[in-house]
């Protein structure tokens, strides 16, 4: 974690939201992390949003925040994130890295388009993500395509 601080990589927002210990006593110890929904069980949600006419996409700290208070929101557990800032457009790639998965981002400012990636598994709600997001972005219209990933026969 230290050369990633060096690097710059690591976001001032970690949080601990969730302990989590896995006993190494024995593999019937461990804890199940995928979801149980409307009688299916799989690994996590991933939600693909598009933010059409949006605003603010084009200033990695604001991009930065608001992305982790939207992980926080939804019940995650910060592990870092790190973002870049592409000239001459001004558009902006990151990744907010969690224990239970991932929130990405790239920005079109052109475009006013966001394209936003976010996969959370556990107890985790990545929907309450999204009006944080809203409240930055002030998107015009919003896309939101929702999957189940690793679905499992029960």
């Amino acid at each position: 974690m230290n050369a990633l601080a060096q690097l710059g990589m690591v976001s001032e927002h970690p949080s601990n939201n969730q302990a989590i210990s896995v006993p190494v006593s024995s593999d019937d110890d461990r804890k199940d992390y995928f979801v149980e929904k409307d009688g299916e069980k799989f690994a996590g949600t991933h939600l693909l949003v598009d933010l059409w006419d949006a605003t603010n996409l084009d200033d990695p700290e604001k991009i930065d925040r608001t992305l982790c208070e939207a992980a926080l929101a939804a019940g995650a557990t910060i592990l870092h994130s790190h973002f870049h800032h592409f000239t001459p457009n001004g558009g902006v790639s990151g990744v907010v890295v969690l224990a239970e998965s991932h929130i990405s981002i790239h920005t079109w400012p052109e475009r006013a388009f966001a394209a936003v990636d976010i996969f959370m598994c556990g107890a985790c709600d990545p929907n309450l993500a999204i009006p944080v997001m809203q409240r930055l972005f002030q998107a015009g219209r919003l896309e939101v395509d929702e999957q189940r990933r690793g679905r499992v026969a029960l």
